[in-house]
């Protein structure tokens, strides 16, 4: 998997904001959600499978929101009137100045869509995965009660050594999850946010109603939700697919609201995120969309059996420079070594230079 670097921005009420790009290709931005961290996120056994699939298809910049992962912890106010505005701040500190596919998951769906009304000609389209329109305050009913419990136990035990009054909580997220996943998702929730943090911030998702701005949305959209998720009820992605015009969606078969790699679910959500975006991995064009002119010309002299020396003197560059390149192509053809990206190669079009 590419490395990433963890850099800083500071919002305009001096909050600093740790935020990452990696990884090549259309550009993506995702939006903050609960309890992230950028660097265990990157080596976790729940979300690894998550940045390895975004990385290779993606430029995606991620950030961390305020008040946990590696942002400030100790901030005054974490309501949902500061989330666009962190977004934007992540978003200038990463120069982006094509238009972006914002990513939105669970909590992060409000975040994007608020962005992409705000600030149409930046985005071209949006894909939000077990998002809603409505925080659980608003909706009712024993989703209320069991929040409310929740808040209670957070005050009680949060930061202590017995996870269990963390993994009420966090088993809703990984129902059907393995032991390892459960241990690091209850180790992650202490290490990423303080106990009164994250009932501030759980509070802040109660209170959202984006609902009347759904009709707002004009770009292209994708819905996704897993059918049986325990978090967000799989009626919050049909009302986002039935309120945004033109929305496309896409139902999942899990009880997961993060999906795992060994889940049939997952392969649906890849396949749906490519075709969307037009990165489809049935398609062939798709891997030398991605080459730069240079990267093309190295692959094709690969499949013409030609050393990394011999390519080298060929386009009067050093081996090192040789070696740099074929790391990026591999990466963004998804293969390991020389042998995988020739046999890969021989099913793709032509690859003569093209322009950079």
């Amino acid at each position: 998997m590419t490395l990433q670097k963890i850099r800083f921005a500071k919002t305009s009420d001096q909050v600093s904001l740790a935020w990452t790009r990696a990884g090549s290709g259309p550009v993506m931005v995702k939006a903050a959600n609960w309890l992230t961290h950028l660097q265990y996120d990157w080596e976790s056994p729940v979300w690894q499978h998550w940045m390895k699939f975004f990385t290779d298809h993606f430029s995606i910049v991620r950030f961390d929101e305020r008040g946990c992962g590696m942002s400030d912890w100790e901030v005054d106010d974490v309501s949902d009137a500061n989330w666009v505005g962190d977004m934007e701040c992540v978003i200038d500190a990463a120069n982006i100045k094509e238009p972006l596919i914002g990513l939105g998951v669970s909590q992060g769906a409000v975040t994007i869509i608020r962005y992409a009304i705000e600030h149409p000609e930046r985005v071209s389209r949006l894909i939000l995965y077990g998002g809603y329109a409505l925080g659980w305050g608003q909706r009712g009913g024993r989703e209320d009660e069991h929040y409310n419990a929740v808040m209670e136990m957070i005050r009680l035990g949060w930061g202590s050594d017995n996870p269990v009054f963390r993994q009420v909580f966090t088993s809703r997220f990984l129902p059907h999850g393995t032991h390892e996943q459960l241990d690091w998702f209850n180790e992650l929730c202490r290490k990423t946010v303080a106990p009164n943090m994250a009932e501030a911030l759980l509070e802040a998702r109660g209170s959202v109603d984006i609902r009347d701005l759904l009709e707002q949305v004009r770009v292209p959209t994708l819905v996704i939700h897993a059918r049986h998720d325990n978090v967000v009820p799989f009626s919050e992605g049909q009302r986002l697919a039935s309120d945004i015009p033109g929305a496309e969606f896409v139902a999942l078969e899990s009880h997961n609201h993060v999906l795992q790699a060994d889940e049939p679910a997952w392969q649906t959500f890849k396949d749906a995120v490519l075709d969307f975006t037009g990165l489809s991995s049935r398609d062939p064009f798709a891997e030398t969309a991605m080459l730069t002119r240079r990267e093309r010309q190295i692959l094709t002299s690969l499949t013409e059996g030609m050393t990394n020396k011999e390519i080298a003197s060929c386009l009067h560059v050093s081996e090192k420079t040789v070696r740099n390149h074929l790391s990026s192509v591999y990466r963004k053809m998804g293969v390991r070594n020389r042998t995988q990206a020739i046999v890969k190669a021989a099913s793709m079009p032509a690859l003569q230079p093209v322009s950079e």
